[in-house]
């Protein structure tokens, strides 16, 4: 496989990923860099030029399905438009090494915070499930409950 061919397999996942909201760039950025050699820099462009055309189409269609809030949303516009301009700025000073270190760093803590989620609701789960077992907890899963 090429490298070219790669990039069109991460291209197209993560832009499925992006259509779904989870951040196509999570996956496209360190695939760009380590699957096709992609330079840093050039990755995370590549990403913010996908970005766009991407999230029109997936605003438009959770738009129709009811699921944006406007008014909720204008805040955190702009306050990710003040971050997006400061970080512009620090990514034109950052190397690509301390960009790389930066990215990578985010990535674990959300890996970090997403396992201690989901143990937690799996620990729930498995609690509340063996006390409805001893009759402790009514079963919120019957019909009318």
């Amino acid at each position: 496989m090429t490298a070219q061919h790669i990039i069109i397999a991460v291209s197209a996942l993560g832009g499925i990923i992006g259509g779904m909201g989870m951040g196509g760039g999570t996956l496209l950025i360190p695939l760009l860099t380590l699957a096709a050699g992609v330079e840093q820099h050039l990755a995370q462009a590549i990403n913010l030029i996908a970005f766009v055309p991407m999230s029109v189409v997936a605003l438009i269609i959770h738009k129709k399905n009811g699921y944006v809030e406007i008014k909720q949303s204008i805040p955190i516009v702009a306050l990710a438009l003040g971050g997006a301009v400061g970080g512009s700025f620090l990514a034109e000073y950052a190397g690509g090494y301390v960009l790389r270190a930066c990215y990578g760093a985010f990535l674990i803590v959300l890996g970090v915070i997403q396992i201690y989620r989901t143990v937690k609701t799996v620990l729930r789960n498995k609690k509340n499930k063996s006390e409805r077992a001893r009759g402790n907890m009514p079963d919120r899963t019957a019909k009318g409950a």
